[in-house]
C-alpha cells in the first residue's frame, strides 16, 4: 500500500470547480479560526506503550466532544478544517496523528484495526478531563473505518455516536479492490501472501480487520456518508454498512470523490452531520 499513490479523484469539471471553490472558501474559513484559536498538543501511551499525539481543543461552554481521525498518509492538521465547524458549535476536540503517521509512534499502520485500541484510549483520556463528557467518532476514510472498528468493541458509556465518511467494508475487500485496480492481479496469491505477513509482523489479518462486522456488533448510533462519484471506495460500501447495522442512518452526496463529501456539499454535510449528533447529545 506504501507504493499505492492518492486515490484518483475522476470528476466532471463542473464538480472539480465546485469542490475546490469550497476548498477555498472552507480553508479561509479555518486559518481564521487557527489564528484565533488556542491549540495544545497532548499524548497518551497506547496498550503497546507506543506513544500517540494529538491536537486539542478545549471549550469551557459545552461537554460534547469529537474525536477526529483523518485517512491513510494523512496527518492531524488534515482534518482541521473540520475542527472549525465542530468549534463553531462549541465542540471540544481531539485531532489524533493515527498509529504510524505524523508524530505518533507505531511500527505498522492498521488501516483503522490497531488504531481501536488507541481511539479507546483517546476516549479515556477525555473523560479524565471530563467525566460528563459526550465523545463522538469522526473519520474520514482510513480514520472512518478506525471510528467503525471501534464502535464494536466495548466502550464508556460517554461514546454517544459515530460519523465515517468514505469507510471501506473491511482492509481485505479495500486492498483487494485496489490491487486490481492499481495492478490488475487478482486477490490470489498476492493478497493471501500480503495477509499472512501481516498477521505474522504486523498481528493482524486483513480478514480480520472489519468494519462491517464490528459494525454489525455496536450498539452505537452510526451516519454513514459516501460520495456517489467515490472511486477508491466503491460506493455500495456505505449502503451494505448502512444495511449491516439496525441503528444507523445513510448520506450519499451525488458525484463527491473520495473523502470530499465536505468539500462538495458542505452546507448539507453539517447539516446532516449535527442533526444526527443532536439526537444522541445534550444540545449545549
Amino acid at each position: 500500500m506504501e507504493s499505492i499513490p492518492d486515490a484518483p479523484r475522476i470528476v466532471s469539471d463542473e464538480v472539480k470547480a465546485i469542490t475546490e471553490r469550497n476548498i477555498n472558501d472552507i480553508t479561509e474559513r479555518t486559518q481564521r479560526w487557527l489564528s484565533e484559536t488556542e491549540i495544545k498538543e497532548v499524548s497518551i501511551v497506547s496498550y503497546d506503550d507506543a506513544k500517540m499525539y494529538a491536537d486539542l481543543v478545549t471549550s469551557k461552554s459545552s461537554h460534547r466532544w469529537v474525536i477526529l481521525l483523518h485517512g491513510y498518509k494523512r496527518t492531524r492538521e488534515k482534518v482541521h478544517n473540520y475542527a472549525s465547524f465542530y468549534a463553531e458549535k462549541g465542540f471540544n476536540i481531539v485531532m489524533p496523528d493515527l498509529r504510524g503517521h505524523g508524530k505518533s509512534e507505531g511500527s505498522f499502520i492498521g488501516m483503522g484495526w490497531l488504531d481501536r485500541f488507541d481511539i479507546i484510549k483517546w476516549t479515556e483520556y477525555i473523560v479524565s478531563l471530563d467525566p460528563d463528557a459526550e465523545i463522538v467518532l469522526h473519520g474520514i476514510s482510513m480514520g472512518a473505518a478506525a471510528a467503525m472498528m471501534t464502535s464494536g468493541e466495548d466502550l464508556c458509556n460517554n461514546v454517544k455516536a459515530v460519523i465515517a465518511d468514505s469507510g471501506y467494508t473491511s482492509v481485505w475487500e479495500q486492498f483487494a479492490n485496489v490491487t486490481k485496480s492499481y495492478t490488475g492481479l487478482p486477490a490470489f496469491p498476492l493478497m493471501y501472501t500480503a495477509s499472512f505477513f501481516a498477521n505474522l509482523i504486523a498481528g493482524y489479518s486483513y480478514s480480520e480487520a472489519s468494519s462491517i462486522e464490528q459494525v454489525k456488533k455496536s450498539k452505537l448510533p452510526i451516519l454513514f456518508i459516501q460520495g456517489k462519484g467515490d472511486t477508491f471506495v466503491e460506493p455500495e460500501m456505505a449502503e451494505r454498512l448502512y444495511e449491516a447495522h439496525p441503528n444507523g442512518d445513510l448520506l450519499m452526496i451525488d458525484e463527491a470523490a473520495h473523502g470530499q463529501a465536505m468539500y462538495y456539499a458542505p452546507e448539507l454535510y453539517f447539516k446532516t452531520v449535527f442533526a444526527f449528533i443532536d439526537k444522541y447529545t445534550s444540545s449545549q
